[in-house]
């Protein structure tokens, strides 16, 4: 058996029933489908059993690279690259379904690339990641919640987001420490619009630097104590960061395009 690198944060999934619940999510026969992070091949098998009608594989790890290509030749084609050096937008002329046993070394900096760098239109119709349970668990936490927070906030921007279930360590060779989740994408129709995702990038990171404080000095920070956005939004500066829900967030980034335009 190949053995993981932990450089490379890998955990192979072979729990074949586990397996088979990921291809039955979402529609695959001719479809366009992006693997990331093969590893074995263990998922990529049950994707090629499904028919789809282009499959593109991300695999950083040279070996394995070789290993599946030397498997399946042309019934995929192998990226031998970083995922985060990949510019998905520039792989495809359809949208593709995405699967992933991301590496849970880079899986928060994975999807938040993706999120930030989307353009006006989706470059996928779903996403099928897997995530270390409590990163998962900060994804989908609501506001008000301890769990709630940048991760939370970026997200929940563009995507809906649906939890699958969650995945003992015995379903991985080798056995992770920590329990992991599987997690559903899919493009919200509406959300509000923000010209430069950086700038809510920018508003996340003061409010949740202290995220036990109230929002009276981080607002101050951005906004100079305009009082018209906080009459505006009705925000109450003796709240914290976590008592403040999504679309509010999403609003204060707008306005705060606002001021520099």
């Amino acid at each position: 058996m190949i053995k993981a690198k932990k450089s490379l944060g890998q955990n192979f999934l072979i729990d074949k029933n586990i397996l088979e619940k990921i291809v039955n999510i979402t529609e695959i026969k001719n479809k366009t489908i992006l693997e990331i992070g093969p590893g074995t091949g263990n998922l990529t098998s049950f994707i090629i059993k499904k028919k789809p009608k282009k499959f593109l594989v991300i695999e950083k790890d040279n070996i394995l690279a070789k290993k599946i290509e030397d498997t399946y030749k042309d019934k995929l084609k192998v990226i031998n690259d970083d995922v985060l050096d990949v510019d998905e937008n520039s792989l495809f002329d359809e949208k593709v379904t995405v699967f992933g046993n991301l590496p849970y070394n880079i899986s928060t900096e994975i999807l938040n690339n993706w999120i930030i760098n989307l353009k006006n239109d989706f470059w996928f119709e779903c996403l099928v990641l897997m995530f270390q349970k409590e990163v998962a668990d900060r994804i989908i936490a609501k506001f008000n919640t301890s769990n709630y927070g940048r991760l939370s906030i970026i997200c929940n921007w563009k995507l809906n987001i649906k939890k699958i279930c969650d995945i003992k360590p015995e379903a991985f060779y080798p056995k992770p420490k920590i329990d992991s989740s599987l997690l559903f994408f899919y493009p919200k129709k509406n959300f509000i619009k923000i010209n430069n995702p950086n700038s809510l990038e920018k508003i996340t990171r003061i409010f949740f630097n202290q995220r036990r404080k109230m929002l009276k000095k981080p607002y101050n920070q951005i906004f100079n104590g305009d009082k018209k956005v906080l009459e505006k939004l009705k925000i109450d500066l003796n709240l914290r960061p976590q008592n403040l829900n999504l679309d509010t967030y999403y609003k204060l980034a707008y306005e705060y395009e606002k001021l520099g335009s």
